[in-house]
């Protein structure tokens, strides 16, 4: 298992964080690795990337404002991720951690980049549509 956290501080209200980090539908609005998502129901999602492939999710845990869990799993990695949302005034903290486990022997090597690499575009998109 390969585990990748990134904490970071948003210039924006938590209250707007958090609205827009669970408003999975519009996510294609401002995620600029995905073409769409799916909503299945209220506990399951499907993101898709801009090639087409699909991950699955299925919601853990949520208490507004706080934390936010789910359990991801697509063809090459099976995992879980928590978020953890802090208000710092008119700021609000971030806290992403995931654990993932490869499925393919292959992919070991390359995951813990791979979550990195991801971790950083999804709060680089997230601090461009909050902070413009």
């Amino acid at each position: 298992m390969v585990t990748s956290n990134i904490k970071d501080i948003i210039c924006s209200d938590i209250h707007k964080v958090w609205e827009t980090v669970l408003a999975i539908d519009k996510y294609s609005t401002w995620r600029s690795d995905l073409s769409k998502t799916e909503i299945l129901n209220q506990m399951h999602f499907i993101e898709y990337t801009k090639q087409g492939y699909s991950t699955e999710f299925t919601i853990t845990t949520v208490e507004p404002y706080k934390r936010w869990e789910f359990d991801m799993e697509n063809s090459n990695v099976k995992g879980h991720w928590i978020g953890i949302f802090t208000s710092k005034g008119n700021k609000t903290q971030i806290d992403f951690t995931e654990c993932v486990t490869a499925k393919k022997i292959i992919m070991r090597p390359f995951v813990k980049s791979y979550l990195r690499k991801q971790q950083a575009q999804f709060v680089m998109d997230l601090k461009k549509i909050l902070e413009k």
